[in-house]
């Protein structure tokens, strides 16, 4: 048997293969091409195994891990007992998923007419829904009363069951007489302050394999659903993980870490961070931060979402060449000045997915006196920032520092909780995918894979 492992990403805009050997835990040989999604999404594959195959003949017997956000990745709507709390909680477990939150319906507002669940679930055309709402013990009303709603609305497709616990058989009858597919997990918000996102992190994962790949009709052939073991994003917070955490004391992680994915359509932000009790009670959140997290700008993207970024970051000089990348998804540069609008874009995407994700820090005046309250995720003390995306990895020599500009260091106004003096590196080999996909049959070459992301390729 080979010890090598080739490692595949359906991206929206590109497939990126890897070989892996699993013994050096070191990339041996890398492609890409176009997602064929027009077609077959296996033809892109091929081409980037013969790629494969011209530089390492391993690649011809070696197995094949997977993961996808083709076709539109992972769509999930979240439904909830009520928008602040249950809702909430569930769109932020939706999104470390590795899923795009496409819908968020609370079961304490009944939307009419147009807006009726019924045609909410059909403009916003979910892979998934989460469902979610009380605590454990709690009131089942307004839960159960949502599981009705999801029946008479005339949803058909999977759903996730991660509400109160007391009520999740009566909930899932429910569903059942109804003939709506479903699979339980452990509440997401347990108790008041609690979230608890695992068990649902991990049966959405189920519902991807189960019912998104196959169902998407991405490729005629049956090897595509073999091979995919999860979602794009969902595999590169794993990676994201063992890199901040490492594996034992034996082999450490490198600390807080922040990951920045610029891609063609969407900014993805993942973060792992170890959150400082004292400031338990300085966030004006009404759902509890958890370490691990990943927010997604659907509207921030270098490509198909190029005229929205540069629209929301006020660059009207690039509203021409944000259309003209819109247009061809497949736009690459040819010269230094649209080496510029690349990065130029880029720089917008990443300093508003940034601020999106860390929120800010100011100083207001309670009963208690002057107080320090915060929003989003404070990355000030991030140890490690990673960029990812094919502007970085293919850009022009210095382009991390460029594009990053304006997004990290102690000077930055507006009380934002950004990096203040991180180390910054470019996932230019695309490891990140690679151990998340790699982990859990070979942690340890997942490990070397992820400490070369941080020493250096010679390790």
């Amino acid at each position: 048997m080979t010890q090598a492992v080739v490692c595949v990403d359906f991206g929206s805009t590109f497939t990126k293969a890897g070989l892996v050997d699993l013994v050096e835990g070191r990339i041996v040989a890398a492609a890409s091409h176009p997602t064929t999604i027009d077609t077959d999404v296996l033809d892109g594959y091929d081409a980037c195994l013969a790629r494969l195959l011209e530089q390492d003949d391993r690649a011809a017997t070696a197995g094949v891990l997977a993961c996808s956000s083709a076709g539109g990745g992972l769509r999930i709507a979240v439904v909830g007992n009520e928008e602040l709390v249950t809702a909430e909680a569930g769109r932020r477990v939706a999104l470390s998923s590795g899923g795009k939150v496409v819908a968020v319906l609370s079961g304490s507002v009944r939307p009419a007419g147009a807006g009726s669940w019924s045609g909410v679930l059909q403009t916003a055309r979910p892979d998934v829904v989460l469902l979610t709402g009380g605590t454990d013990g709690g009131n089942a009303e307004v839960l159960l009363g949502c599981a009705h709603e999801l029946v008479e609305s005339g949803w058909t497709g999977p759903v996730v069951v991660a509400g109160n616990a007391d009520a999740q058989e009566e909930v899932a009858a429910i569903l059942a007489f109804g003939g709506v597919p479903h699979v339980l997990a452990d509440n997401v918000v347990p108790r008041i302050g609690v979230l608890a996102p695992d068990s649902a992190r991990a049966a959405i994962r189920e519902v991807f394999l189960a019912h998104v790949i196959g169902g998407k009709h991405l490729s005629a052939r049956a090897d595509f659903v073999s091979m995919v073991t999860g979602a794009t994003p969902d595999v590169v917070l794993t990676g994201v993980e063992l890199l901040a955490r490492g594996l034992d004391e034996e082999r450490p992680g490198a600390g807080d870490v922040v990951v920045v994915d610029v891609g063609g359509a969407t900014t993805d932000v993942h973060s792992v961070v170890e959150l400082d009790p004292e400031d338990a009670g300085l966030g004006r959140e009404v759902v509890a931060d958890t370490p691990v997290t990943r927010t997604v700008e659907g509207d921030l993207g270098m490509r198909w979402s190029a005229v929205t970024t540069a629209a929301e970051a006020g660059l009207v000089e690039l509203v021409e060449a944000a259309a003209r990348r819109q247009g061809d998804p497949g736009f690459l540069p040819a010269d230094d000045a649209e080496a510029d609008e690349d990065e130029a874009l880029a720089r917008a995407a990443i300093g508003l997915a940034l601020r999106r994700h860390a929120g800010r820090s100011k100083v207001v005046v309670s009963p208690e006196g002057r107080v320090v309250e915060r929003t989003g995720k404070d990355l000030r003390e991030v140890d490690l920032l990673v960029g990812s995306g094919g502007v970085l990895r293919n850009g022009r020599p210095g382009v991390a520092q460029r594009v990053f500009a304006g997004s990290t260091g102690a000077e930055i106004d507006g009380a934002w909780q950004l990096p203040r003096a991180p180390r910054t590196v470019v996932d230019h080999d695309y490891v990140l995918a690679a151990a998340g996909l790699l982990v859990g049959t070979h942690p340890e070459a997942a490990y070397r894979l992820v400490r070369r992301l941080v020493e250096g390729p010679d390790l």
